[in-house]
């Protein structure tokens, strides 16, 4: 468990994270100074550089829940090659179609399916959702023959691949870049343009130092929380999100994870939960829930 505690002296308050171990019939303590008088906005800064520290992802998946992804790997490893052809075409087509439509594409999972697999153009689209799908497509594949990791150059090639000839004439310099100017998430307000490289920096630094620590699933959903609250693009961040947050699921070893369009309420709660709120736990649940019912692995 992680709580804060607070120490008054002399009318100052100090505050501190603490995080409990419990070994045997034994509790220790770990405790990090977070500093004097803080503010609510700078108390929630300092209790998710501290929570870094601690290591407070390692008490988030129970006993059972690691049994399940073990067992979820372990099944997904013996998932035939004979029909990887075909469980690709299903699962991207999926994919894409619930991906693009959280951000308002129109396109039925039929349409989608069609276009990127037989090439017929629905009539009845705009050209902008008809790129977007073909464009989530290449940034999946993408994805998928990319031998390395995770870094600057990857996230910015992802978003140049996602947005390519769907932006307005005035955004398409931001294509491939972080973006230049302030954005706005419903009454969210995600960090300041200027902060947008620091910040992923950091996130980046924060994975290449967990990655091979923390479980994947972990790993996973915290960089993808993290990255949707910097929010570094102009548009396209939800998608170039879901793609790293299954990148790292397929570089080790566990079937990707598809967000249903109709589930995307829950989705944004449990995003939140985790942004705002410091409580990671509501969105690992969430993912789990989804791949414990996902019939179709790839």
């Amino acid at each position: 468990m992680v709580h804060n505690e607070i120490q008054e002296k002399k009318g100052r308050k100090y505050y501190y994270r603490v995080k409990s171990i419990r070994e045997g019939k034994k509790v220790s303590k770990e405790r990090i100074y977070l500093g004097v008088n803080l503010s609510k906005e700078d108390l929630k800064k300092k209790e998710k550089e501290a929570d870094k520290k601690l290591n407070v992802f390692n008490v988030i998946l129970t006993k059972e829940e690691l049994e399940l992804l073990d067992k979820i790997k372990r099944d997904f490893s013996k998932e035939s090659k004979e029909n990887y052809e075909n469980r690709y075409e299903a699962f991207c087509s999926l994919f894409t179609h619930d991906s693009t439509g959280i951000e308002g594409n129109t396109l039925t999972l039929s349409e989608i399916s069609f276009l990127l697999f037989e090439g017929i153009v629905p009539s009845n689209k705009s050209l902008r959702e008809v790129h977007e799908v073909i464009n989530h497509k290449k940034a999946f594949d993408y994805m998928l023959n990319l031998k390395g990791d995770i870094n600057k150059e990857f996230i910015l090639r992802l978003h140049e691949l996602v947005v390519i000839n769907t932006l307005r004439q005035d955004l398409i310099s931001q294509i491939g870049e972080f973006r230049r100017v302030q954005v706005f998430v419903g009454r969210s307000i995600p960090p300041k343009a200027q902060e947008v490289p620091r910040q992923i920096a950091s996130l980046l630094r924060w994975y290449s130092t967990n990655k091979n620590k923390l479980h994947p699933l972990i790993l996973a959903s915290y960089f993808h929380t993290e990255f949707e609250r910097i929010h570094p693009f102009v548009d396209g961040n939800g998608r170039v999100g879901r793609l790293l947050m299954n990148f790292i699921l397929h570089r080790n070893n566990y079937p990707m994870i598809n967000i249903l369009k109709k589930r995307r309420f829950k989705y944004y709660e449990v995003l939140q939960e985790a942004q705002y709120k410091n409580n990671l736990r509501p969105f690992v649940k969430f993912l789990i829930s989804i791949l414990k019912k996902e019939e179709l692995r790839f």
